[in-house]
């Protein structure tokens, strides 16, 4: 088990006592599979909240799930990295694919997915009128995100953070480049949508998470790659959510923000809650510089001349101005080299 040589010999002992249970190595592969309450748990498994909130604290206490706030709901799921994580990834894979418990725990998994997706899915209907005639103010949604995918590049990318991730689409999108990605969302109706397109496209390195966009319950200077996809229009303050962003990225970072161009439709402050009518180039600019990002790249997606009262789209691409440098002699040490960033 190569994959545990980081491992002291006491913390080896402790992943293995936490995970050597059968109920614990159960909830470990149901949480492999994505986020879930402590309520889903018990209706998989069949046992008592206390009991399973106890298992659940073994397994936290060694560091091999994570768990996260939701309003009244907490949220666990099986870390993206650590050694115990990559030795209990082993011990799953080396589970027998027709042991009958797991098989069980998976298919009543399934079906709590697909309750949760048709859950979702009404919720989408509900207010697909609404967002249909949003969308046929600007360009196609495949233009959008065709223009989106040649801005970002193919490169591998270690962190995505999509902010306002609404129906979770940016981080279907991306799936392909991405080693981890978090979405984010103030709505618990959007999140769910969110998590049925994911549950729904088998994508298990993405999460979603409930939070303040000006706010966020996140550690800073983490994320590669941070989008903001139609979101700034709907906020009084969106200079200080950019700010926001630009504290998410790591050194040399990236930031897309996707909103539309400046215009006259005044009917969408009370049709559709839009408090800024566009941005311009140059106040996005202004706000990028003052949050210490260079802005690379502005592509604007205007519609079709034929096309009347449609919206231009406007894809801003900026870049974190603090490289990474390694000095020092054998032992080198890591520094930040900063310009223009507090």
């Amino acid at each position: 088990m190569a994959d545990a040589r980081g491992l002291g010999l006491e913390e080896l002992v402790d992943v293995l006592k936490a995970a050597g249970e059968p109920t614990r190595m159960r909830l470990l592969a149901l949480l492999a599979a994505g986020d879930l309450t402590v309520t889903d748990l018990t209706e998989i498994l069949g046992q008592s909240q206390p009991r399973i909130s106890r298992h659940l604290k073994l397994l936290g206490e060694v560091s091999l799930i994570d768990r996260y706030q939701e309003g009244a709901w907490a949220y666990f799921r099986l870390r993206g990295e650590g050694e115990g994580v990559a030795l209990v990834r082993k011990l799953l894979s080396s589970s027998a694919a027709g042991d009958a418990v797991l098989q069980r725990d998976g298919e009543r998994l399934r079906a709590l997915k697909q309750a949760r997706s048709e859950k979702a899915q009404a919720y989408f209907s509900r207010n697909a009128a609404e967002w249909d005639a949003l969308r046929q103010l600007h360009v196609s949604e495949a233009d959008v995100e065709a223009a989106l995918k040649a801005l970002v590049g193919d490169d591998a990318v270690d962190g995505l953070l999509d902010l306002g991730t609404g129906t979770g689409r940016i981080l279907q999108l991306f799936e392909p480049i991405y080693r981890r990605g978090v979405g984010v969302d103030a709505s618990r109706d959007m999140l769910a949508v969110a998590r049925a397109n994911l549950d729904r496209s088998g994508i298990t390195k993405a999460s979603i998470r409930h939070g303040d966009i000006f706010n966020l319950p996140l550690d800073g200077q983490v994320f590669d790659l941070v989008t903001i996809h139609q979101v700034l229009h709907f906020l009084e303050q969106p200079e200080a959510a950019i700010a926001e962003a630009a504290r998410m990225l790591s050194p040399g970072g990236r930031l897309v923000i996707i909103d539309l161009a400046p215009h006259t439709l005044e009917h969408l402050r009370d049709d559709h809650a839009h408090v800024r009518l566009g941005f311009s180039r140059q106040t996005m600019k202004d706000w990028l510089e003052k949050a210490g990002l260079a802005v690379e790249q502005v592509v604007d997606l205007a519609p079709d001349t034929a096309a009347s009262g449609q919206l231009t789209v406007t894809l801003w691409l900026a870049r974190d101005l603090r490289q990474a440098a390694w000095v020092g002699g054998p032992e080198k040490t890591r520094i930040f080299a900063q310009a223009g960033r507090t």
